[in-house]
């Protein structure tokens, strides 16, 4: 594909290249095309695509369904868990065992169902390792580096000033949409929490290459550098009550004082709300009004 683009390249024609099969992963095509070529990422459906998608005016209960559905089109047009189960399937066997000469696919797809699961949670290298009884940390870093190029996850740093320790510092995942986590997971029950994270972070990663989450003494969810070297901070709680207020609040406090700046945001399900504190202004918005923005 690379030798045949960079041929029809050469003879000045414009080539769209389009598809989910590893075979056409943009890194390769880049060893090709170096120069050449302008990738453009393509996710399921984001919140306002979907309601276009199905005719519906954005509200609460719309967003709620939004994050249980996902946005594979085929998914939203069918509700086949079948259809999302039989993906996640393909880009494993296909996309990766097959490609990379993956022997082991039962620990493969074991990892990949863990990963799924686990959305929102710290992780080690070192501990995927243990856990799995994996051979080695370079197998289990190149079973997620796989995972991470066929668009099934993507992984998170906690964010430090030195490169060193935003790499040995546990990382966090997320899956490439809600449906499909609910489809695939091995959790019985429904953490509408995580797959309102999960939402947040694929709108935050549909915008920006660079997201990282911070934890100090405190956590806050996502940190995402701007241009202007100001730090977007985003806390994301699916109900504020009086049992998690210190908690998410004094974690987003945190990280307003250590990059020095004035106002965050916690991103709930329905809560509306702006917080004085100290110097600080939190502002809680609906996702599904943050979503439309």
């Amino acid at each position: 594909m690379g030798k045949f683009s960079r041929n029809l390249h050469d003879r000045q024609k414009k080539i769209v290249i389009t598809g989910s099969n590893a075979s056409l992963l943009s890194k390769e095509l880049g060893t090709r095309l170096t120069g050449r070529h302008h990738t453009v990422e393509l996710f399921p459906f984001p919140y306002h695509e979907y309601c276009t998608f199905l005719n519906l005016i954005s509200s609460t209960n719309t967003f709620k369904t939004y994050l249980e559905t996902g946005g594979f089109p085929q998914y939203v047009k069918n509700q086949s868990t079948e259809y999302l189960n039989q993906l996640l399937l393909d880009i494993l066997n296909r996309d990766i065992a097959i490609r990379y000469g993956v022997r082991n696919t039962e620990t493969l797809i074991a990892l990949a169902l863990f990963m799924i699961t686990n959305i929102g949670k710290l992780y080690t290298i070192n501990g995927l390792k243990k856990t799995f009884n994996i051979g080695s940390t370079n197998s289990v870093a190149d079973y997620l580096s796989w995972f991470e190029d066929s668009y099934l996850i993507f992984t998170i740093q906690k964010f430090s000033w030195s490169i060193k320790s935003r790499f040995v510092s546990p990382k966090k995942c997320y899956a490439i949409d809600t449906g499909f986590v609910r489809a695939n997971s091995l959790s019985h029950s429904d953490d509408l929490g995580r797959l309102l994270e999960n939402a947040i972070f694929l709108q935050l990663r549909r915008k920006y290459k660079t997201v990282f989450y911070f934890k100090e003494k405190k956590e806050c969810d996502f940190v995402i550098p701007q241009k202007d070297r100001t730090y977007l901070l985003i806390q994301v709680c699916y109900e504020l009550h009086v049992d998690n207020k210190d908690r998410e609040i004094n974690g987003l406090i945190e990280a307003l004082h250590f990059f020095d700046q004035k106002e965050g945001f916690i991103i709930t399900m329905d809560q509306k709300d702006e917080l004085k504190i100290e110097e600080y202004t939190i502002k809680l918005i609906p996702a599904h009004e943050w979503m439309q923005e």
